[in-house]
């Protein structure tokens, strides 16, 4: 995956998912990863457990300094001269180990075992400190001899402590090089594997999984996206124009083609990873698979069920067929989920931009399609005052009816479909954009009603797009306006302060020069 590309949700560098994952397999495992390259050592990460340990959550944690190892968690009874060793092993980018009495928020005295190791990169520079804890409150308090009310009794709190510190000495082997990162490894009892190291690589996943933002995964998530386009636009026309039928073969199997990629997606959904809570990218199969179960799986299936095959041999033209294809309509719900991945290949203002407009053709589109299945209803019921009607009057093309001893009259003939679709679209167009020329206009009761109900949903809708059209097209004109804005206050500065013309010509070629470099970023703002 070419590491320009923008938007990716899981980090190309592997070292905070795979210490997730390893403590993660450790039930009492809790840590914090500490910037070694800035002053103090700010925290940048800490895992769920050391939150519940210490009671302090995520947001309370981050950023705080690290040079005094959990200063904030310091009591009373905190060992001075345990925290001078723990400073002296940061400053020098050393491992080691510690018995440390900490508190935590509410004020609880809390014995852990503290242990420290440096993380190197490629260039064997330290740039993290994994700062690991274990509770062993248990091993560190005393008998109490007094306390025989409805608890433990002393030698039941013996056999407890003896237990626990049987159970923790099996985990926690003696560090006797600290100098070798496979005993720091097995000491930390993350894995038997040597640390990982910082540094960019491809998470290791096995061979029939997909990294959910690989090459392939990437063209596949373009392809899903133009197809559920297509059904967007098709599903609506085909069940209000009745546009499908069994002598129409070619667009029977565009269709099933569509159907079958969809069924192809849902079989890579199974194989594909995906970002965990933790910000780790998950590669477990049975993970993957429970996750997708419970999440999408099942509106996935429901949008690639072969409906076409129902209403291919469906001779009844009111029969099952059209409610088989009306149902193919919850492939649409997959729209919201498919757009989102825009903003991973485009910039944020030409992202929103787009999807705004198409979402607004899309509305008008789907109205379109409303307005003409209730003026082809009012028609089949006999009213000839519809707008259908009328449009057939004006294009010379009027209706008739043919009886029938089984259905009864059936109406013919009429306008092109072509021209009953561009004119629903021409009027919705012209109802969402308050313009409403009125050579088109609602007739019938139900016409009126469902002309009622589309104003108001196009006057929230139109409000709502275009005021963020508004809003990006602004940001994309803002550097713009704010160079033309520094050159005016430089001009009035120097006219203010009547400076030579000569000198007044070398400030404003240094501004524009300066201006292309930076295109007005501040660096220094940036980089803070």
């Amino acid at each position: 995956m070419p590491g320009g590309r923008r938007g990716l949700v899981a980090p190309q560098n592997t070292f905070l998912e795979n210490i997730i994952r390893r403590s993660n397999s450790q039930p009492d495992s809790s840590f914090l990863l500490a910037n070694a390259q800035i002053v103090d050592f700010p925290i940048v990460y800490c895992n769920e457990s050391f939150c519940k340990i210490s009671g302090y959550n995520r947001a309370e944690v981050m950023q705080k300094s690290c040079r005094y190892v959990c200063g904030f968690m310091y009591g009373e009874l905190t060992d001075k001269e345990t925290v001078g060793r723990l400073e002296y092993t940061l400053e020098n980018q050393q491992q080691d180990q510690f018995e440390i009495l900490l508190y935590k928020k509410n004020k609880t005295p809390l014995w852990l075992l503290l242990q420290v190791a440096p993380i190197r990169n490629e260039r064997d520079l330290v740039v993290l400190f994994l700062l690991t804890f274990r509770d062993i409150t248990a091993l560190k308090q005393p008998i109490d001899s007094e306390d025989t009310k409805g608890g433990l009794s002393k030698f039941a709190k013996l056999a407890r402590s003896v237990t626990r510190s049987r159970q923790f000495s099996a985990h926690l082997p003696t560090l006797k090089d600290p100098t070798k990162q496979s005993n720091l490894a097995h000491m930390m009892s993350l894995s038997a594997d040597i640390m990982p190291q910082y540094r960019q690589e491809a998470p290791k996943t096995p061979p029939h999984i997909l990294l959910h933002y690989c090459a392939f995964k990437a063209i596949w998530d373009w392809v899903i996206l133009c197809l559920t386009f297509y059904t967007a636009i098709m599903v609506p026309y085909n069940v209000a124009f009745k546009n499908k039928t069994s002598e129409d073969v070619s667009l029977l199997v565009v269709d099933s083609i569509v159907d079958v990629i969809f069924f192809i997606d849902i079989v890579l959904n199974f194989h594909t990873t995906f970002v965990g809570p933790g910000g780790e990218v998950v590669s477990d199969p049975k993970v993957i698979r429970m996750n997708y179960l419970k999440s999408w799986f099942i509106i996935d299936l429901l949008s690639c069920l072969p409906y076409d095959v129902f209403n291919a041999f469906d001779r009844d033209e009111d029969g099952i067929g059209s409610l088989f294809s009306a149902l193919k309509v919850v492939r649409l719900l997959r729209l919201g989920r498919v757009v989102r991945k825009l903003d991973r290949y485009l910039e944020y203002g030409a992202a929103m931009l787009i999807l705004l407009l198409c979402f607004y053709m899309l509305v008008a589109h789907w109205l379109a399609c409303i307005w003409y299945s209730i003026g082809r209803s009012d028609a089949d019921n006999g009213i000839q005052y519809s707008w259908l009607w009328k449009l057939a009057n004006v294009t010379q093309s009027p209706y008739s009816y043919i009886w029938s001893n089984d259905t009864g009259p059936e109406l013919v003939n009429g306008p092109s479909r072509k021209s009953m679709y561009v004119t629903a679209l021409y009027f919705t167009m012209t109802c969402m954009t308050s313009v409403g020329f009125g050579n088109v206009a609602a007739e019938t009761d139900n016409e009126k009603v469902f002309t009622i109900c589309m104003m108001i949903i196009a006057a929230l809708l139109y409000a709502t797009i275009f005021g963020h059209v508004t809003t990006i097209i602004q940001q994309m004109t803002s550097a713009t306006a704010k160079y033309h804005d520094m050159l005016n206050n430089v001009r009035e500065f120097m006219k203010l302060h009547e400076v030579p013309k000569a000198l007044s010509e070398r400030v404003m070629d240094y501004v524009v020069s300066t201006w292309a470099m930076t295109k007005g970023l501040d660096t220094e703002k940036v980089s803070s």
